[in-house]
């Protein structure tokens, strides 16, 4: 007999329905894996699941007093009290009991704050708490709490509702954790975990619950976790009895299949709407069931649902940035005198694309910030490369406004964008993103998490860049958008720095690792994620003394030179002395062009006219280029002649 069951569910929010007619089982020992678009129902389903829906029609089938445990999407607003007392929550009285034997314990460690005689009085009720935690099982309730809190890294001690979201989220998991359910329902468990926490929560989930329904966009976790994956689509679901990877195959042989059958049902439903136009035997009687028939067909494609498109994104790529385009030397930062980035020396060259890893609280954005020249480091020193045009996607999703439209912070009040060179309606560009028109038109602040995150992406894209960075950029993206994302990537020419515990995201897509260890030291290694941690474990072991750097783009055979550095020539320091001067002028006539592509009219000008414009802007760039590097050289020579001298 199965631990739950939904039979012929049915559940519609005033629209299409969300599920039709949908049927599941639960066994004990099952850890399914519930996958589907953005929107599709996953949420919905999972609630029904826990009892905090109700069908529209079908049934929800339980055991007698089943244990379901779960971890929301959105934390509850009531919550309130200590962590140790919501990780602790639904345990009834042992959690009271537990809660106030760690308030008498608190107030017994400061003795000078008590008054006299209240000292004896919590002595003694703490002796009363014990026996009673003791004969309810109080104890293995503690041990569990503090077991799943170290982990976690949650601060017992701490208000619930002054923690941030992502550790209020944690403190949830926990709370599931450590309740022991019979079913553990988890929506997203892996959102702001770093990779260290992800790796202990798979373990823990394999070794101590048996059975979990759960809802991930990380591969990783869904190919080492499940046992069986179904997929909600278009109000249906597809239960595949196999692993992640399995599944993966089966599923595109199924969409292939549908495919060519759409294609038999609508070639033989055109042929039948051309008999019916004869008009000729439609009204004899033995034609009458060829007619019903079509009618049948006529409404079976009447309420077909079409599979939801696929985002259409694209990057807009800027001018070249310099070949260099960040270095670090031994450079520290902290805040409140509190090291954060300790000794940071490394070189970004144009075309790196590098992830950043490490624990939560490491200083994984610092880093950022200090290569991007956000803050200045406190010692050592960080050196900016040239041109660069920044693109900067923050893991807080700060650059939206909640109370404006989904068309207002793309468009920024403007109806129309430049796209490529070229205007382009705002409202057709959000379309590209998977937002209908009445959706564009929405306020920020009623978006999914998963919407906020392709809106981040569809505001980002609508500018060209050269230096692209993505702080946690995964987060609620649907698997099928996460693969366009990674795409574009691994096909931009810039330069990408990115955060991320998406450990197959950055073995996709980067090609060194930056690891931000608890102490503040960055370690660099060569390509993605898992062979950064084969090579970090090959080091923990003693086999290596140091990794290999990460790749960087061919470099050129060196040239001979002489032995020592030379000096400048004459004309080589009239050169570095013109070249400001020069940049200037070229940058000058560069932004005075891209104000003219700006102007709406510019494409009303002439065809010959537009196109010399645009061959000017591509020879600007090459002589910017050329300027750049050329300076660079000089001044690398000057440095060097003046060290000599």
């Amino acid at each position: 007999m199965p631990l739950l069951s939904l039979q012929k569910v049915e559940l519609a929010f005033g629209g299409p329905p969300l599920l039709d007619g949908v049927d599941l089982r639960l066994e004990a020992g099952d850890r399914l894996c519930l996958l589907g678009r953005n929107g599709s129902g996953k949420t919905s389903l999972l609630r029904l699941v826990t009892g905090e829906l109700q069908p529209d029609a079908g049934a929800v089938h339980r055991q007698q007093n089943l244990r379901v445990g779960s971890v929301p999407q959105d934390v509850p607003e009531e919550l309130r009290g200590s962590v140790a007392e919501i990780v602790a929550g639904g345990f009834g009285e042992a959690t009271a009991l537990l809660a106030r034997h760690h308030r008498v314990s608190q107030a017994l460690a400061h003795p000078e704050t008590l008054e006299a005689g209240e000292a004896d009085r919590l002595l003694a009720e703490l002796e009363r708490l014990q026996h009673e935690l003791e004969q309810g099982g109080g104890w293995e309730l503690q041990r569990k709490v503090e077991q799943v809190t170290e982990h976690l890294r949650l601060p017992l001690d701490a208000d619930f509702a002054t923690l941030s979201g992502g550790t209020r989220r944690r403190a949830l998991l926990a709370r599931a954790l450590v309740s022991g359910p019979e079913i553990l329902v988890l929506d997203e468990p892996t959102n702001h975990l770093d990779i260290e926490t992800i790796t202990w929560l798979e373990t823990f989930l394999l070794e101590s619950v048996r059975t979990v329904l759960f809802v991930t966009h990380d591969r990783f976790f869904a190919r080492r976790l499940a046992n069986r994956v179904a997929e909600l689509d278009r109000g249906h679901l597809f239960d595949f009895d196999c692993g992640y990877d399995e599944f993966v195959g089966r599923r595109e042989e199924l969409l292939e299949n549908e495919v060519k059958r759409r294609a038999a049902f609508d070639k033989k439903l055109a042929q039948e709407e051309a008999w019916i136009r004869q008009g000729i035997q439609a009204r004899r009687t033995r034609n009458e069931g060829r007619v019903r028939a079509l009618k049948k067909m006529r409404e079976e494609h009447r309420l077909r649902r079409q599979r939801l498109g696929k985002a259409r994104m694209e990057i807009q790529q800027a001018g070249r940035s310099g070949a260099l385009v960040a270095e670090a030397k031994a450079a520290s930062f902290g805040y409140g005198g509190a090291p954060v980035i300790r000794e940071l020396s490394t070189t970004v060259m144009r075309g790196d694309r590098l992830g950043i890893v490490g624990p939560n609280g490491s200083g994984k954005t610092t880093l950022l910030r200090l290569l991007l020249g956000e803050v200045e480091p406190e010692a050592g020193e960080v050196r900016a490369g040239t041109r660069r045009e920044l693109l900067y996607f923050d893991q807080l999703r700060e650059q939206l406004d909640p109370e404006q439209t989904v068309l207002h912070n793309v468009g920024e009040g403007h109806e129309t964008l430049i796209i490529g060179g070229r205007p382009r309606a705002a409202l057709a560009y959000l379309q590209d993103f998977l937002f209908t028109p009445d959706r564009a038109r929405s306020p920020v602040r009623i978006l999914s998490g998963g919407e906020r995150s392709r809106l981040m992406l569809a505001k980002l894209f609508a500018r060209p860049s050269n230096l692209l960075v993505l702080d946690e950029p995964t987060n609620d993206l649907d698997l099928e958008t996460l693969g366009l994302l990674e795409d574009l990537l691994v096909e931009y020419e810039g330069t990408l720095l990115l955060v991320s515990h998406d450990r197959a995201f950055l073995d996709n897509v980067v090609t060194g690792i930056l690891a931000v260890g608890e102490d503040g030291r960055v370690v660099e290694y060569a390509g993605g994620y898992s062979d950064y941690e084969r090579q970090a474990a090959g080091a923990a072991a003693g086999e290596e003394e140091a990794p290999p750097p990460p790749p960087r783009k061919k470099e050129r055979p060196p040239r001979d030179r002489p032995a020592g550095p030379r000096k400048l020539t004459n004309k080589e320091r009239e050169a570095l002395a013109a070249l400001p001067e020069t940049i200037a002028r070229l940058e000058a006539e560069q932004e005075a062009l891209h104000a003219s592509m700006a102007d709406p009219r510019f494409y009303e000008r002439a065809v010959t006219e537009a196109s010399r414009i645009r061959d000017r802007l591509a020879a600007l760039e090459e002589e910017l280029e050329e300027a750049y590097e050329r300076w660079q050289a000089l001044e690398t020579l000057a440095e060097g002649g003046a060290a000599d001298a």
